[in-house]
């Protein structure tokens, strides 16, 4: 019988870099319109909000990359998988 966390360990294991790349590429251009949106409201001028908004998305995008593959190979606080299921 497969339990929350059995599916969600099996889902974990099973993601691909590829898969992980394009979580954090669209979760970085959601953050970056919000930074050169919050950047335009401040300052008033459209490039520098450009300019901190692509940044902002580069930078980011390579930490929160980098970050999901890290804890994707962290045990702590996941259930252990059975040796054998029947």
């Amino acid at each position: 019988m497969y339990t929350l966390f059995s599916i969600y360990n099996r889902v974990i294991e099973m993601e691909s870099h590829k898969r992980s790349m394009a979580k954090a590429l669209t979760y970085r251009f959601l953050g970056s319109l919000i930074t050169g949106g919050i950047t335009l409201a401040v300052i008033g001028r459209l490039d520098v909000a450009l300019g901190v908004a692509l940044i902002d998305g580069v930078v980011k995008m390579g930490a929160y990359f980098l970050h999901e593959r890290l804890w994707a190979k962290v045990k702590w606080g996941m259930p252990n998988s059975p040796d054998y299921q029947i």
